[in-house]
């Protein structure tokens, strides 16, 4: 059995109380094929859509997670949109890599028909006491290379087959394409992309951006030097056992404890949120994740991502909540800013629709990063980035953007350059900057009074008929 490091454990523990899973509510989920990747096996040709709202919907908002991110990002949102907007139906999209998942004993932790604490043990509890059987059987790197090819030409493609399922729905429907993040840069790809001589503006009415896009949203890269250089750190080598994974735990060979620490140090806060902190007792998890004072699981949810006692390098996944009361033994959290905690625990506490990319392929990154001037540069050819068609695209656009674009007003100043290059028509271009009173992961789970992207999208996605 493989063992991990004192240091591995520290970090792996973190995760507990520090990352993001939001959790699938009402919906149906769906299996929906799609074409094949290079030297992919065929079991991976599909991805997973989770429906909300009305199937006699004449609109459908197709919502695609960013990094790291999967379908239970909008498991708040989208029955909330679909409410709100009448005729609406929201998709919340898992890619192809969440067929690797194992999300069984979730599942049945959410359910209640096993405790926390044996979901632990079955996923990561195992590493510390062999004795644990039968328990989760991880993913090899060495077995998923292919996924090195899994970047936005792939995802494009699949993407495609998402939409034109669902324009079909109803005898003919219009699609609008969003996402949060990474997914808000694919909405914003997918419009100028060339799919064999159509543009795909021409498969959806608008755009909305959550956090995302291109053209300066994020980072970039231009020259095939670069994109070289980034494709070859994808490969896996004794130093890089995670080869085409993100590893946003830095620990070497365990890539998908991302997922479970997540999903697992949530439902903690979900299932028993007055209780004592079984994480704060927890030798291995570092002090500054820790609330100066015992607290209860809701307690050590909100101190881990409320943007005043989150660390700073997490600025992806926090909100902004409130604090930890002023008394009580353990102490619990009040509410008092844009996200209520039990919408985060909610949100967060999922089954097998999670909001966690437990084998995230890093490829997207790197493609999304030389996709960013929307331009022909060496770095998007080599690539294969198909951005042919922005100075004809000619749909509504919306963007919105946190406090995490807002220290360079990258999106606000994306969505402006988007416009400029392209058709939008006059009066349809919706730029909205929450920096002041939202982090990044607030539209997804703030309180519907207090949520200011749900407040000023619902009227741009009324107007498109």
């Amino acid at each position: 059995m493989r063992t991990l490091s004192l240091r591995v454990l520290v970090l792996a523990v973190l995760a507990a109380s520090c990352l993001v899973v939001p959790a699938a509510a009402a919906g149906t989920t769906v299996t929906i094929p799609v074409g094949p990747a290079p030297a992919t096996p065929k079991a991976y040709d599909k991805v997973f859509v989770t429906k909300y709202g009305p199937a006699s919907a004449k609109k459908v908002l197709v919502l695609v997670p960013g990094t790291i991110g999967g379908a239970g990002d909008f498991a708040l949102l989208g029955p909330e949109l679909a409410r709100r907007v009448p005729g609406l139906q929201v998709w919340a999209l898992d890619r192809r890599e969440q067929a690797l998942e194992d999300g069984s004993r979730m599942q049945q932790a959410l359910d209640g028909s096993i405790s926390v604490q044996q979901a632990f043990d079955y996923y990561l509890g195992w590493i510390l006491d062999p004795s644990i059987a039968p328990h989760y059987q991880a993913r090899q790197a060495k077995d998923f290379t292919f996924m090195k090819n899994w970047g936005m030409k792939v995802n494009m493609d699949d993407l495609r087959r998402v939409i034109l399922n669902a324009k079909r729905g109803g005898g003919g429907r219009t699609v609008i394409l969003g996402g949060h993040s990474l997914g808000a840069s694919f909405a914003a790809g997918y419009a100028a992309w060339d799919f064999g001589g159509r543009p795909g503006y021409k498969d959806i009415a608008g755009v909305v951006a959550i956090d995302g896009g291109l053209l300066g949203s994020f980072d970039s890269i231009t020259t095939a030097d670069q994109a070289t250089a980034a494709l070859a750190r994808l490969d896996v080598t004794p130093t890089n056992p995670d080869g085409p994974w993100a590893n946003l735990l830095q620990l070497p060979g365990f890539a998908w404890t991302t997922g479970a620490f997540a999903q697992l140090g949530a439902l903690a806060a979900l299932k028993a949120p007055s209780a004592r902190s079984a994480f704060q007792d927890f030798a291995l998890l570092p002090a500054q994740f820790k609330p100066p004072v015992p607290a209860t699981n809701e307690g050590l949810l909100g101190y881990a991502f409320d943007a005043t006692t989150s660390p700073a390098a997490l600025s992806l996944i926090q909100v902004r909540a409130g604090q930890l009361a002023p008394a009580g033994d353990p102490r619990p959290w009040q509410d008092g800013e844009v996200t209520p905690i039990q919408n985060l625990a909610r949100g967060f506490g999922s089954g097998r629709v999670d909001g966690v990319d437990w084998y995230y392929p890093l490829r997207l990154n790197v493609d999304t990063d030389a996709a960013s001037p929307m331009s022909a540069t060496p770095a998007a050819k080599l690539l294969g980035l198909r951005l042919k068609w922005l100075s004809k695209v000619d749909i509504p656009y919306y963007a919105f953007q946190t406090s995490l674009t807002g220290a360079r007003n990258g999106v606000v100043n994306g969505a402006k350059a988007f416009a400029r290059r392209s058709k939008v028509p006059k009066g349809r271009l919706v730029v909205v900057d929450g920096k002041a009173t939202t982090s990044h992961l607030d539209p997804l789970f703030a309180a519907p009074a207090t949520n200011q992207f749900l407040k000023t999208v619902v009227p741009f996605l009324k107007r498109i008929r």
